[in-house]
């Protein structure tokens, strides 16, 4: 499959996504907190290249690629680079560099639920909303517990991993991820023309 139908079938994934998560919250009434970015400033975040490769091609068609990829590699840290915070002694407030193309990860979290071992739906989101929200939280977890239908990480992983299962399935830190998946476009065009809508410019 080529590069422009995976970004095609990721997107077509997330809309789909977005869909859910739009449903799910008219009953939830769940939101962040404006220029809040405690979960994306955590050095701990794990995310498959896959759910970044439609980033890296629109970094590739806008001539941003070559720039980005340099300063993942000179860079040491840990906390997503498309992140901006709001400062350097303040990590916790900002916002995505780059929100259209944000990641599986980042538009579940807050509005998808894992399963624990019994098989129980766990609503997987932040302390913030937990205990600011705490009533609609509450409620929230206990619609679920009856029934109401919520995006599930696994499920929505192994669909993203049918799109393709070697990086659907590589489960990196998210710096690193960024890295393969902007390798997977550059290589991908080294010997092939250029996609429609390349900026030439």
């Amino acid at each position: 499959m080529s590069i422009v139908r995976k970004v095609k079938s990721i997107q077509r994934l997330f809309r789909q996504l977005d869909q859910e998560i739009l449903t799910f919250n008219t009953h939830a009434n769940l939101h962040c907190l404006s220029g809040c970015g405690k979960c994306c400033s955590k050095p701990d975040i794990s995310v498959s290249p896959l759910e970044f490769l439609p980033w890296a091609f629109h970094l590739f068609k806008t001539r941003q690629i070559d720039d980005t990829l340099l300063a993942l590699e000179q860079s040491s840290l840990s906390i997503c680079h498309i992140y901006n915070p709001l400062s350097i002694t303040d990590q916790n407030h900002g916002n995505c560099g780059d929100y259209i193309h944000r990641g599986l990860m980042c538009r579940l979290f807050g509005y998808g639920a894992s399963r624990n071992k019994l098989g129980q739906l766990t609503l997987a989101t932040c302390k913030i909303i937990k205990e600011g929200q705490k009533d609609n939280y509450n409620e929230v977890v206990s619609a679920i517990n009856q029934g109401l239908k919520v995006p599930i990480f696994t499920d929505y992983y192994m669909r993203l991993a049918q799109i393709d299962i070697k990086l659907g399935n590589m489960i990196l830190p998210i710096n690193e991820a960024l890295i393969v998946a902007i390798e997977e476009v550059l290589q991908h065009y080294a010997y092939r023309p250029f996609p429609k809508g390349y900026n030439a410019a």
